[in-house]
């Protein structure tokens, strides 16, 4: 079927663009206002005429002033370029609208350069094939490789503008549990701009010239050096967690983009000593997912235990900090 025959079936998308996009391209902010659609497919829908600047005919390299109305008629991707491959998930919930999945540490969400397949997208391709035809296999949010947890997946394009669109107006609670290096006298809340490093495109740092960023915490549990934290996120960007942490001087536990030098609490036993330098990834667990369903306008709530690795780290730190 082509393009043209699903253009009057897909609801029409609109928003006006934040001021802060000023002098941005149009492709980068129409990636930025609807993160379910790749920057590709964007780009092409502007060559089909499907995207209006102001009610007039655009182009992706266009500069944009800020506050300007985008229409965008989207149009269903025919199929996703990705292998189903036989991946296990850990299933939390599925109906017919919807997939909550605890994702273990270690798994890719996407495939890209260095990780072709064995990814998350595989594995939902195989447990669910319409997913092909939604884009992204319905993935609307992510977590980074060696962060575990809860994260939701849309199995219709209703769905999936649904909690796209609810990620936007914040109304998606997020809720993780934190390992962090120091001991924290008081929970509290970073508000700081993130952007990408400037020298090092790997990293994400705190810049004035970022996006918006905030990231609520409070204290969990304290240990001799250490601290648990539940962190609510009011905003999604880019290791949000793991950049604020080490900005207010407390990094998570094992980060290895953003911890620093490693310390360890003073006259601790072997064992201890042993599970903190062996603990290779940044101690952080998405624990609560809670969202308004789809279809039925309830909100819905999910939980998943922090994973095994990570509650024995926090057994034996608990067990130093008695004595």
């Amino acid at each position: 079927m082509s393009d043209a025959k699903f253009i009057d079936k897909v609801p029409p998308r609109s928003v006006v663009i934040p001021e802060e996009c000023a002098g941005s391209r149009l492709d980068q902010v129409l990636s930025d206002q609807f993160p379910e659609f790749s920057r590709s497919r964007l780009q092409h829908w502007i060559k089909l005429g499907l995207v209006e600047l102001d009610g007039r005919p655009c182009k992706a390299k266009q500069r944009i002033r800020g506050g300007e109305l985008i229409n965008l008629r989207p149009i269903p991707q025919d199929e996703v370029e990705a292998e189903a491959q036989a991946i296990e998930l850990d299933l939390v919930y599925e109906d017919e609208h919807l997939l909550v999945i605890n994702k273990p540490a270690g798994l890719v969400m996407h495939p890209a350069a260095g990780n072709p397949d064995g990814t998350l997208l595989n594995g939902l391709l195989n447990h669910y094939r319409p997913l092909q035809q939604i884009p992204r296999a319905g993935i609307v949010h992510r977590l980074d490789k060696e962060t575990s947890g809860l994260l939701v997946v849309a199995k219709t394009l209703q769905s999936q503008h649904a909690l796209v669109g609810q990620l936007q107006a914040r109304s998606v609670k997020r809720e993780y549990l934190a390992l962090v290096q120091g001991e924290m006298i008081a929970g509290g809340t970073v508000d700081a701009p993130i952007g990408r490093h400037p020298v090092n495109r790997l990293r994400m740092t705190v810049h004035e010239t970022g996006k918006h960023a905030v990231t609520h915490y409070r204290i969990e549990q304290r240990f001799r050096a250490h601290t648990l934290l539940r962190i609510r996120l009011e905003t999604g960007r880019t290791h949000q967690i793991r950049v604020h942490m080490r900005h207010i001087r407390h990094p998570l536990l094992g980060d290895p983009l953003y911890g620093g030098r490693l310390k360890l609490p003073s006259a601790i036993n072997d064992e201890l000593a042993a599970a903190i330098k062996g603990f290779r990834r940044q101690a952080l667990h998405a624990t609560r997912l809670e969202l308004i369903h789809p279809e039925t306008g309830e909100r819905v709530a999910w939980e998943a235990p922090v994973p095994t690795d990570m509650q024995q780290l926090i057994d034996l730190l608990a067990e130093d900090a008695k004595r």
